[in-house]
């Protein structure tokens, strides 16, 4: 519970250390191996779709990677309407935010919350607030990695393909 420089009164202090010991201590291993189980088990179905589509559609390594990014995506969105993603959740933690499977999730479950807006001011409009932070993000990642490429092989001359 941060005070955030706010001057408490003796009464406020003595609530906080009050509900302090009444909290149950988080179990932060149980929690940490749970998400890496279950993030674990969500990369390996994307393995297993991904060798799928590697040995009988005959995809190389490399483009077998978007076909298998879709599917993981529909599987999660559909599990996301059905009400399962979000117990899986519950249970897994931040090893079903991690994979690309929580961001379907996170665009999904914000799309089912606000329909009853309406497709365009509630649908539309809040589908990406939670997703256009990631988004941001990733987009002005790529450009300053893109940056640093251009600038070590061009400029100093090291690596390039």
């Amino acid at each position: 519970m941060a005070t955030k420089n706010k001057k408490l009164t003796a009464t406020q202090i003595e609530y906080q250390a009050f509900a302090k010991a009444l909290e149950p201590p988080r179990p932060v291993l149980k929690n940490t191996i749970r998400a890496f189980w279950v993030g674990g088990l969500i990369c390996l179905l994307g393995q297993v779709i991904q060798t799928f589509f590697i040995h009988f559609f005959h995809f190389d390594e490399k483009s077998a990677g978007n076909p298998t990014s879709a599917v993981l995506i529909v599987i999660s969105v559909l599990l996301t309407g059905f009400g399962v993603y979000d117990k899986l959740a519950q249970f897994g933690g931040a090893g079903t935010a991690v994979p690309v499977t929580g961001f379907a999730n996170s665009i999904a479950s914000a799309a089912i919350e606000h329909k009853s807006e309406g497709y365009v001011l509630g649908v539309g409009g809040n589908m990406f607030k939670l997703a256009g932070s990631v988004i941001v993000f990733g987009v002005v990642a790529a450009f300053f990695i893109a940056l640093l490429k251009w600038f070590f092989t061009n400029a100093v001359g090291i690596g390039g393909s």
